[in-house]
């Protein structure tokens, strides 16, 4: 019996393009991450889950959209991004698998991947996933031989272990500081610790701040060298309980067939919206709560990183199903360019960092800071245009996105033909 038939039943309509539905899920994606990194992109990075870190005004209006952010888009974009990534390593061997290769040319193009993303790190932004991809990625490829449902099962083993960890180590920091048990004996040391913590990271990020204000390129870059580098390893650690299992989880369903229509369309769509009403009502419910508390540090924290896994992985599973499910059917010109988005989603995930310096460095328009939340949403808004306007077109007359094919080139250590 073959993987897709152990997963449960199999009735399809009709066999779905896989690559075409991973495209268009990448393309919503890589839009999406957009909208949840744009905070850090034009304001200091603590903003992001802090919004007292705002240097423009945050009003009530402000406050209803970081709830509405925190349920749709944060964590959920990465989350699926991450899904997706698991999918492609695996689509990848297939074919190198086919070709003669081996895991070997999976490592060494993990091994660029995370050159890449060294570059993104130290000298665009700091909020770079692909070194993190590219690091934990290794020790997928050494799973990759597992059967899918042995990928699939002890991804969600380990998603659930990770979410239990993060519940637990950040629900410590939110009770010293932002509870009465911090004013207990057992927990006074530690508050004061934690006090001292958000005081250095809020400074930190200021330094960052003014950098960029001030245009001082060489300056910033030096100062993620010397401030920053030790980010990368604590970081892998901390991301490795959300992707590892995340990529095993994408990986085991590519496999299964649940992006290619194995899997009974109904039972998709049960799954789907169940994971979204679920999830989103968790997410909803947290958000509301961190709003009435007046968007602590800690309490941000605690939500953002350790309770909204289990709400993450509903909604992340949920919104995979329905535009699986939902997306083949959609064939207009919007869907047609969301697809392209996400067939040059490398190009567009980088590209968006590099245009973001544009707008907000101080060598440049010098935005940086002066954006409320609305604002910065607008400039979203513009740039996920600027990502559907280009895609199609150059792909209507290269091969790949101009990222996708270096990517290509440097992991086949040839040159490829670009133009169609």
């Amino acid at each position: 019996m073959n993987d897709t038939a152990e997963f449960g039943e199999v009735a399809p309509v009709k066999v779905i393009d896989r690559i075409s539905s991973l495209d268009f899920i990448r393309g919503i994606a890589v839009m999406g991450i957009l909208a949840a990194n744009i905070v850090a992109f034009g304001q200091p990075f603590s903003a992001y889950m802090y919004p007292d870190a705002f240097l423009a005004d945050h009003g009530a209006a402000s406050d209803w959209m970081v709830v509405l952010q925190y349920v749709l888009i944060d964590t959920k974009m990465r989350g699926l991004f991450t899904l997706l990534f698991g999918a492609g390593l695996y689509l990848f061997m297939e074919r190198a698998w086919a070709r003669g290769s081996t895991r070997w040319l999976q490592i060494w193009r993990l091994a660029v991947l995370g050159f890449f993303g060294l570059i993104h790190f130290f000298l665009i932004w700091m909020g770079d996933i692909l070194l993190y991809y590219a690091l934990i990625g290794f020790v997928v490829v050494a799973m990759m031989r597992l059967s899918a449902k042995a990928q699939f099962g002890l991804g969600l083993a380990g998603f659930f272990a990770g979410a239990i960890f993060y519940a637990v180590a950040l629900s410590f920091p939110f009770m010293a500081v932002d509870t009465e048990l911090g004013e207990t004996p057992p927990f006074a040391e530690a508050r004061v610790e934690m006090l001292g913590a958000k005081t250095e990271v809020l400074q930190d990020s200021m330094v960052e701040a003014e950098l960029k204000q001030s245009g001082d390129f060489g300056g910033l870059v030096g100062h993620r060298l010397s401030e920053h580098a030790i980010d990368i390893p604590a970081n892998v650690f901390l991301f490795s309980f959300e992707t590892l299992p995340l990529m095993l989880i994408g990986m085991g369903l590519y496999r299964l067939g649940f992006f290619g229509g194995a899997i009974e369309r109904g039972k998709m769509l049960r799954w789907g919206w169940a994971g979204l009403l679920g999830g989103g009502s968790l997410s909803l419910a947290i958000g509301l709560w961190l709003k009435s508390t007046g968007f602590t540090y800690y309490g941000m924290l605690a939500a953002f990183v350790g309770w909204s896994a289990i709400p993450q992985l509903f909604m992340v599973l949920g919104i995979a199903a329905l535009l699986v499910t939902y997306s083949p059917a959609w064939n207009g010109w919007l869907a047609e360019r969301v697809r392209a988005a996400g067939r040059a989603a490398f190009t567009n995930y980088l590209g968006t960092s590099i245009v973001m310096m544009f707008v907000f460095h101080g060598w440049a328009l010098g935005l940086f800071g002066e954006l409320n939340r609305p604002q910065l949403y607008l400039v979203t808004a513009l740039t996920c245009v600027l990502m559907l306007a280009w895609s199609k077109p150059w792909l209507d007359r290269f091969r790949y996105g101009p990222l996708e094919w270096l990517w290509r080139c440097m992991t086949y250590r040839k040159m490829f033909p670009i133009r169609r």
